[in-house]
């Protein structure tokens, strides 16, 4: 039985991510501010609630994505984020698919996991803006890997 593999960000991925994210909260405090400004004193305090809230999310899916990781084992998958653990059976995967995504912020690339029944799940962890990534091409092939050793045992 081979030992347990993480699938997580590095040092240097997690500097990079954060980095972004600091930037995205910085985006929504200016508008904030510029919402107190330039609204009529009635309407103030709800488009500053409305544009904290949203930041506020957006800044919670921020940091459930850039500490989330995956758990690799001779039985399944386990996805830890923030507010989550979920734990998937090899048996239940029928595939591992990189999805690529193209945005106006740029281009997104994680790993999906394909499921016998229900939906396809992206795998914590596993996730990049860079074109040709040695580190997620690797954490790809390793999800990958263990997929097959395990549909070969």
């Amino acid at each position: 039985m081979p030992p347990p593999i993480w699938i997580r960000l590095d040092a240097a991925e997690r500097r990079r991510y954060w980095w972004r994210t600091g930037f995205v909260t910085l985006t929504f405090v200016g508008m904030a501010v510029a919402a107190g400004l330039t609204a009529p004193a009635a309407e103030r305090w709800w488009r500053i609630g409305g544009v904290a809230a949203f930041g506020l999310l957006t800044l919670a899916s921020m940091v459930s994505q850039g500490t989330g990781t995956t758990l690799l084992t001779s039985q399944g998958m386990e996805f830890r984020t923030l507010f989550r653990r979920r734990s998937v059976p090899w048996s239940e995967v029928t595939g591992v698919e990189k999805r690529v995504r193209t945005g106006r912020s740029g281009t997104w690339s994680d790993v999906r996991v394909l499921r016998v029944q229900g939906r396809a799940l992206t795998v914590p962890g596993a996730f990049t803006a860079r074109w040709h990534d040695r580190k997620f091409e690797a954490k790809l092939e390793t999800v990958r890997q263990c997929r097959a050793r395990a549909d070969d045992s």
